[in-house]
């Protein structure tokens, strides 16, 4: 088997209002067969699937976040980058150039290429958005757990009607992004005291 020395890495959930932003990066080996395609083509059940399949498979991963208190400090932006940046520096296997999926690349020690679209081109950048895509969704399905009225694990965070109109009526609770302008009119219940 020949070893990849190449690094893929995507991120998911900028435009939620609510729980970290999530990266990953992926060393696939270059024999991978895997059926990879961009997380978002993909069922949930099959995501969770590749997920698994991924794992067994890459000669490394790694996956990482950005809180909500790090968005509201340094904008979505920069706590992206923040979270590719922590997902690379996690892989202890060596590597020579990082492959990352839009147009920005974090600030890293090596040769790293910003690929437009790149969940669709490259095996590895859509291995790191599966992964990515799996691990927000499990904690949005954890925060479904605690505060199931919120419908989390229909919405999975985003600003849909559904949720905009539950977070009128239950308001915030701890892992909102405070920064980010639908919650910003909900904020006086996070100065009063957030719903536990």
């Amino acid at each position: 088997m020949i070893m990849s020395q190449l690094v893929g890495v995507d991120e998911v959930g900028r435009g939620p209002l609510v729980g970290d932003v999530v990266a990953a990066a992926v060393i696939l080996p270059n024999d991978c067969q895997l059926p990879l395609k961009d997380s978002k083509k993909l069922s949930e059940k099959r995501r969770t699937g590749l997920a698994q399949a991924i794992i067994a498979e890459a000669i490394d991963y790694h996956v990482a976040t950005a809180s909500p208190a790090e968005i509201d400090q340094m904008n979505i932006l920069s706590a992206t980058l923040l979270a590719m940046q922590r997902a690379v520096s996690g892989l202890k296997h060596p590597y020579q150039k990082v492959l990352v999926d839009g147009n920005r690349c974090p600030e890293l020690d090596c040769d790293c290429e910003a690929i437009i679209k790149g969940d669709g081109l490259v095996a590895s950048i859509s291995a790191a958005s599966i992964l990515a895509k799996v691990y927000r969704d499990q904690q949005m399905l954890d925060l479904h757990d605690q505060y199931p009225q919120y419908g989390f694990d229909r919405h999975k965070g985003y600003p849909t009607a559904m949720h905009l109109q539950r977070l009128a009526e239950f308001g915030l609770i701890p892992g909102y992004r405070l920064s980010f302008k639908p919650v910003k009119q909900y904020a006086s219940f996070a100065r009063d005291g957030i719903h536990e």
